[in-house]
């Protein structure tokens, strides 16, 4: 790794939709580097975060990647959007002993005290999770003493001049964010695995690679002096060398002696708890305390967030959904026979049969779009179950089919259970057409 960067030819592979390229671009550039910036999208596809890099003096590539931006580069940064394996330019690159980092590996090596770092990873609620624990920390030391970043969509890089010893730094980290860290055995002093189930098989391939990616995460833990934290039901699937809390939340919750939130799912009671659970290691606060706090948590857009109330009937965007483990869990926040669920999407090479079963079982209606909506349509149908099934295609479609089939007391759920990109530009994107759609339909404003 590259220590001072001034002066160095910097190359930012993947600038991305979501902020991430961005921040990592302008502190480079802050750190006096001169940077290149390449990506395969074009400029169109870009505008939000070029516009956030316009007053910086930043060399593009885009629309495509040539080799030799790459071979002649001091420094690679990697988006952790971009498939490293079989990259014929990072293989270029590595042949001539160009050096390859991160913006997660550029953020852990500069932080001031890995003793004060919490980081969240898991297949779903990991997001949900890190800013909890950022919440009830924020209302118990202060606001300042408080940095919230990582997958959760926000760089720390630009912030780490704020960022004192006594401070603490909460990460959601991704499995392709821990895959990059694993050359700096790095691990954080607390680290929270919120659930495990099969994602991203299209890019890890198999579910035990999968694992891997989230397991380094307590890989590099020091004995006797690191935490790990486990949801349920997790605990013998990852070996730790740290502490292994087993913890008796879960006997308090499922007493329904757990703290009070604004949004649904026992799911989000489960978070909850962890999130407490977490906070209670870094200054003895009691977990109970430490809950009390999120009764205003009102949740992060897109999860389970509630939209309007319309005759009776309620509607949820749950866009964020984008495994089908997440779905399920989505769907039994309410009760059996209510639940008229959109499904559909990018599969990441999921299975969705149990999502499938699932909805089939519990749901009143199953409306189905994208790639692998008629996939979900036909698998429902097999089960010969009450619910209807209808094929819809788009989210404006679906949502028009509802109008006629919802009754007093029923739900509407958008909860994919699949990834957004063979329709939109990311789950924002088609939770906003979500909203849009039941605007326009249900009652027009």
């Amino acid at each position: 790794m590259i220590d001072d960067l001034g002066d160095k030819r910097v190359v930012v592979m993947g600038l991305g939709r979501f902020g991430g390229g961005a921040a990592t671009a302008r502190y480079l550039v802050n750190q006096g580097a001169q940077v290149l910036v390449t990506d395969l999208d074009p400029p169109e596809s870009l505008g939000p975060s070029l516009a956030q890099l316009a007053d910086l003096p930043i060399e593009y590539r885009l629309g495509e990647h040539r080799a030799g931006d790459f071979t002649s580069a001091d420094l690679i940064v990697v988006n952790p959007a971009v498939d490293p394996r079989n990259n014929n330019f990072l293989r270029a690159a590595a042949a001539i002993g160009v050096p390859t980092t991160s913006e997660i590996r550029l953020l852990v090596s500069r932080l001031p005290n890995r003793g004060h770092t919490i980081a969240v990873t898991g297949t779903a609620g990991k997001s949900t999770v890190t800013a909890m624990i950022g919440h009830i920390l924020a209302k118990t030391i202060g606001t300042d003493r408080v940095h919230v970043g990582g997958n959760i969509g926000k760089s720390l890089l630009n912030e780490l001049n704020r960022i004192q010893h006594d401070h603490w730094v909460i990460l959601e980290l991704s499995s392709f964010m821990l895959e990059s860290l694993a050359e700096d055995c790095w691990s954080p002093h607390i680290a929270v695995i919120t659930n495990f189930s099969s994602n991203h098989l299209d890019r890890h391939v198999t579910l035990e690679a999968y694992q891997a990616a989230k397991q380094l995460i307590l890989d590099f833990q020091k004995p006797d002096k690191d935490i790990a934290i486990f949801g349920p039901c997790i605990h013998n699937r990852f070996l730790s060398r740290v502490e292994r809390m087993c913890y008796r939340e879960q006997k308090d919750l499922d007493e329904g002696e757990h703290p009070l939130l604004l949004i649904p799912g026992r799911h989000n009671q489960m978070n909850a708890l962890l999130a407490a659970v977490a906070v209670e290691k870094t200054n003895g606060l009691q977990w109970e305390q430490a809950a009390s706090t999120l009764k205003d948590f009102a949740g992060l857009p897109h999860r389970l967030d509630f939209v309007r109330e319309h005759d009776g009937t309620r509607y949820f965007n749950d866009s964020k959904s984008t495994t089908p483990q997440a779905a399920i869990l989505a769907i039994e926040c309410f009760d059996r026979g209510i639940v008229h669920v959109i499904l559909g999407g990018y599969d990441k090479a999921s299975d969705m049969q149990q999502l499938a079963d699932c909805a089939s079982q519990r749901c009143r209606a199953v409306y189905t779009i994208g790639a692998t909506g008629e996939f979900i349509a036909q698998a429902c149908t097999a089960t010969n179950a009450a619910a209807d099934v209808v094929h819809c295609g788009t989210v404006e479609q679906a949502v028009k089919q509802t109008t006629n089939r919802v009754r007093h007391g029923d739900v509407v759920l958008l909860s994919p259970g699949c990834a957004s990109w063979d329709q939109f530009d990311n789950y924002e994107h088609r939770g906003g057409a979500f909203i849009g759609a039941v605007n326009k339909y249900v009652a027009p404003v």
